[in-house]
């Protein structure tokens, strides 16, 4: 039996960066976690001590830091961009860099009525992400939203599901439907907006949400995700992660007390996940085919 060094990558987590860009007395707060991961030939470091040509990952924190300095980060996917390519010319024995970015929104107060120009808030809509991957071709790049919280008290239900011995959840038309949705979606064309798009993106994600009855969160993610691809059409495929935070109904009638679809307790273990992609096809889906049969199947 031969013993040799498989797949490896080596690289840099939680890079916490925030630039302020000053313009006279307005300022604004970029706030990014950032982290690297680069592959290549690094056998002899692994198998013989010989770290030869290796980046330190303390250098790749510095570089970080360093290209923020005189790099605009007008995105988070531009300067992810830039990082690739450092890391690859930086790197003698680098073959393929990526570097994963999250966006912590800040929000402008407002005081005595108008937008303050350097006091803000934390945001609560959503972090934004990037991630791009590099080896000296056509970058991949990805992008998404993470922590989105969103419920709706009604107009959400769960019914005609398989039942078995143990089956205990009855049957609802009415249920709140709560969930943190994660998305990413990958970019099938050059030369994109890659703000407007994250903006649309989200936006289509929200309005979703709220406009139509679900009898399930698969319907509802495969709803959103169609709606995405529809609105932008630089967007090749979306994956969405939605866990059903649930909020069930309490009990009161031991109290003497009834309970009309107001009193939930909300609850985060164990929960349900249901995740799927939504994607464009070569050939067209016929109406009631496989893409739509396989958002419906499995899970509540």
């Amino acid at each position: 039996m031969t013993i040799v060094l498989g797949a490896n990558n080596y690289g840099k987590s939680e890079v916490r960066l925030v630039k302020v860009t000053r313009d006279a007395e307005r300022h604004d707060v970029c706030d990014l976690t950032i982290d690297v991961a680069l592959e290549g030939d690094f056998e002899a470091a692994h198998v013989k001590g010989d770290n030869t040509g290796l980046l330190a990952t303390d250098t790749m924190r510095n570089i970080v830091y360093a290209l923020a300095r005189n790099h605009p980060i007008d995105s988070i996917e531009s300067f992810a961009l830039h990082l690739v390519e450092h890391f690859l010319e930086a790197g003698p024995s680098v073959t393929r860099a990526r570097v994963h970015i999250v966006e912590h929104p800040w929000e402008r107060l407002a005081i005595g009525g108008a937008p303050h120009d350097h006091a803000f808030q934390r945001g609560n809509g959503g972090d934004r992400t990037a991630t791009v991957t590099g080896d000296g071709g056509d970058p991949e790049i990805e992008a998404g939203i993470e922590d989105l919280l969103v419920l709706k008290t009604t107009a959400s239900g769960w019914e005609g599901y398989l039942k078995e011995q143990y089956t205990t959840i009855p049957e609802t038309s009415d249920r709140i439907l709560a969930t943190v949705v994660e998305a990413r979606w990958t970019y099938g064309a050059s030369g994109v907006d890659y703000d407007a798009a994250w903006q649309g993106v989200r936006e289509r994600i929200l309005t979703t949400f709220g406009d139509h009855y679900s009898p399930s969160v698969q319907f509802t993610l495969y709803r959103i995700g169609e709606a995405v691809l529809a609105a932008r059409p630089e967007i090749e495929r979306i994956r969405l992660s939605l866990p059903n935070k649930h909020h069930l109904l309490y009990d009161l009638s031991r109290f003497g007390l009834d309970n009309p679809n107001m009193i939930f307790h909300a609850t985060t273990e164990p929960y349900g996940l249901i995740e799927g992609t939504v994607e464009r096809s070569a050939q067209p889906v016929p109406a009631g085919g496989d893409g739509v049969a396989a958002a419906h199947r499995a899970g509540s």
